[in-house]
């Protein structure tokens, strides 16, 4: 997993070049987004089962064809399943907030997923409705200014999956 420094330090690096205004401006917003960023995942980590249990009950009220028999919740175990996949996406999602990076999203969530996901023949619209909807439930609890930080997590990760 590398964060926005790695990123941006190993870009250069590899270019043999020195950080030129693009890269201090990146620079500057990492740290000066650091506090809020660290904020908004301690209320990640507090509310998470909140946020997890928010976010799938508007998934099964917008689609509760999915918790009926043959849909892909039907069942505790295959229920839990899709909980357990919820929470996953949040976690990995603050990870990526802290980081200002993606790289830990694509490394430890999206390599591969899609493929496991269809050989199991898991529906992915539903799947980025549920990472939608995680966004929709934790904007609604922050700052207007601060929103633009969590859109990025979660835009990666609907788009990786779509």
């Amino acid at each position: 997993m590398q964060d926005a420094i790695t990123n941006i330090v190993n870009k250069y690096d590899l270019t043999g070049r020195y950080l030129d205004p693009k890269a201090i401006s990146e620079l500057t917003m990492y740290f000066d987004t650091g506090l809020t960023r660290v904020i908004i995942a301690e209320l990640i980590n507090r509310k998470a089962a909140n946020i997890v249990q928010d976010a799938a009950k508007r998934l099964y009220e917008e689609q509760p064809e999915l918790l009926r028999p043959g849909g892909n919740s039907y069942t505790t175990r295959r229920y839990a399943a899709c909980l357990r996949d919820i929470e996953y996406y949040l976690r990995y999602a603050s990870y990526a907030l802290v980081a200002g990076s993606n790289n830990i999203l694509e490394e430890r969530v999206l390599d591969g997923l899609k493929d496991t996901y269809n050989s199991l023949q898991v529906p992915m619209a539903p799947t980025v409705r549920a990472i939608n909807c995680l966004k929709e439930v934790i904007l609604e609890q922050l700052d207007p200014a601060d929103q633009f930080l969590i859109e990025e997590p979660f835009k990666y990760l609907t788009e990786g999956l779509s």
